[in-house]
């Protein structure tokens, strides 16, 4: 890895996955308690494991390349060295809301994972062949209560597509294009956001269909961008004190 653009490509990549599995699995913990039924407590903190696991072993191969250690990385960086989306640093609001972010975020994910399997940079390939068995689980989490609640009551349905409304602009921030688009797709380490995002609509378009949701159109999917470049929403940085919260208290403590 003598050439430094492909890098600095392969660690903008890893940095955005990373926060975003990390981010991601603290708001699916914040279900832990409050789940609307008991199953569904226990799979939002089993998806919270996964996330925060797959979050550490990116951490650790970004710290593999120099980078900071994967605790550091995690928990002492400032906000605007963050590169999650916006859809994950949403609160989790009801369980509706969460639902279909996680079902957005999760399609998103393994597909994701489907086309780094194959990617020339042999870490990462190694790491999505085992990654997209365990988001294989969320998806089908996902789609099996998708597919209850818009078969369901006028309640669970009248909740479920205002959450699609509230939500599917904003998942357009999970592709926001990074300054190595172009680098990553010549040196066939990941063929890019675009092809990611085509991918992604075409399969989340497919099962809304097949359970009457409908999709909003979206002109302009660059108002969902900025996370990747340390723009955040107003809920990243409140998130992140609580997420800290515990370090903090005792600076210098070694767990």
């Amino acid at each position: 890895m003598s050439n430094p653009e492909y890098y600095n490509a392969v660690k903008e990549l890893l940095y955005k996955m990373a926060d975003d599995e990390l981010i991601m699995g603290h708001r699916n913990s914040e279900w832990t308690g409050i789940g609307p039924v008991l199953e569904e407590d226990i799979a939002f903190g089993s998806m919270a494991q996964d996330k925060v696991g797959h979050a550490y072993n990116f951490y650790q191969l970004l710290h593999e390349m120099g980078e900071a250690d994967p605790d550091i990385i995690a928990f002492q960086r400032e906000e605007k060295k963050f590169k999650c989306c916006h859809l994950v640093e949403l609160p989790i609001g009801e369980y509706d809301f969460s639902l279909v972010r996680h079902f957005l975020f999760d399609h998103a994910e393994y597909l994701r994972f489907e086309m780094l399997s194959n990617s020339t940079f042999e870490p990462l390939a190694n790491l999505a062949k085992k990654y997209k068995g365990e988001i294989k689980y969320h998806v089908f989490h996902a789609n099996t209560w998708i597919k209850q609640l818009m078969n369901g009551s006028e309640e669970s349905k009248a909740r479920i597509q205002p959450s699609f409304n509230e939500l599917f602009a904003t998942a357009y921030s999970i592709f926001e294009p990074g300054p190595f688009e172009d680098t990553l797709a010549r040196e066939g380490v990941f063929a890019g956001e675009t092809v990611l995002q085509s991918k992604w609509e075409e399969t989340v378009s497919s099962i809304c269909s097949a359970n009457g949701i409908i999709l909003a159109q979206v002109n302009d999917k660059s108002l969902a961008y900025g996370g990747r470049k340390g723009y955040h929403t107003e809920y990243l940085s409140p998130l992140l004190n609580e997420m800290t919260e515990v370090l903090r208290s005792e600076p210098g403590a070694i767990w």
